[in-house]
């Protein structure tokens, strides 16, 4: 017998020849490869995970630094912000708190009683609405904000997430909105959350459904438009103004803050109002708290006033 004295399997079967090109070199040759190739994208992955965490810091310097909860609270436990929608079209989010009977004369820390749901009566794909952020206290806040239910982003960003630059003090921050999809009816809800308080945020719910005046052009932040205006005191109904005039859509010095403001959203066809005799822009009406209107003109007969604005777009220049 030819193979093993113990054993009674041929050779050829127990040590199979090593087919070609295959040596005791072989395997550990390449499970060496396969080590270098994983530790090179490991540490690839750590260049890239410490230049992301590097640009958080970098654009978050104060991600890190420990936020004392009781002041971004008042006594009774509310967070010190407050977000709406622009529009005149909010009311109590969960039906437990009714407006005032004088806005102007609230003796509140806060503009609103409590979170607000607001309606957005759109006018196409690519419709435009603002969001207001107001921090009711002294100290700065930063803050994230999140859309859940799709079909709207924050127009600047493109995304549903935003990572809000400082407010200070007792300021106003100003978030255009953007309508991805031709809804019919829907739901979104936006939540504003402190960066380093994960269980501080306020809650603004918008339901929004179609409009009959669907139109090509949205305005938008920067465009240059002519609007008919009305302007009452909220409270007394009071007709205070009322005429034409040129406006930049957003942030506009020549007017009170939230003037401009409520000009982004008005809609008109591609004639943009410069053809005599053909009339296509919307009209919508915003409400404005006295920190977006006369609130920081001392001395003012309306500084206290909340005002409501009717908007009408004449026509859009660019």
């Amino acid at each position: 017998m030819s193979g093993s004295w113990i054993s009674d399997t041929p050779d050829e079967v127990e040590h199979p020849t090593v087919p070609l090109g295959i040596n005791e070199m072989a395997i550990p040759r390449a499970a060496i490869l396969l080590s270098l190739a994983t530790a090179a994208l490991l540490v690839i992955s750590t260049i890239i995970v410490g230049y992301s965490a590097y640009v958080f810091v970098k654009e978050n310097p104060d991600a890190f630094i420990p936020t004392d909860v009781d002041s971004i609270k008042d006594e009774e436990g509310r967070w010190l912000w407050e977000v709406d929608l622009l529009f005149d079209t909010c009311d109590s989010r969960l039906g437990d708190w009714n407006w005032p009977e004088s806005l102007s004369g609230q003796d509140e820390a806060f503009l609103y009683p409590g979170e607000l749901r607001c309606d957005w009566e759109h006018q196409g794909q690519g419709d435009r609405a603002i969001v207001v952020i107001y921090n009711r206290g002294v100290q700065p806040l930063d803050l994230i904000l999140e859309i859940s239910g799709g079909n709207v982003v924050f127009a600047t960003e493109g995304d549903a997430d935003l990572t809000l630059d400082t407010i200070e003090g007792n300021g106003t921050a100003f978030i255009e909105l953007q309508l991805n999809d031709d809804v019919t009816e829907h739901d979104i809800t936006i939540i504003t959350s402190h960066l380093q308080v994960i269980e501080a945020e306020v809650i603004l719910d918008v339901h929004i459904f179609e409009g009959v005046n669907n139109r090509e052009i949205h305005t938008t932040d920067g465009d240059t438009l002519e609007v008919h205006y009305k302007v009452w005191n909220a409270d007394t109904d009071e007709l205070l103004d009322e005429g034409d005039l040129p406006v930049t859509a957003g942030d506009q010095d020549n007017y009170v803050d939230g003037f401009g403001w409520s000009a982004i959203g008005l809609d008109i066809d591609d004639d943009r109002g410069l053809i005599p005799g053909i009339d296509t822009g919307t009209t919508h009406t915003t409400l404005l708290p006295p920190e977006i209107a006369y609130g920081n003109s001392e001395g003012h007969e309306l500084e206290d006033a909340w005002l409501r604005f009717e908007l009408k777009v004449n026509r859009v220049t660019i």
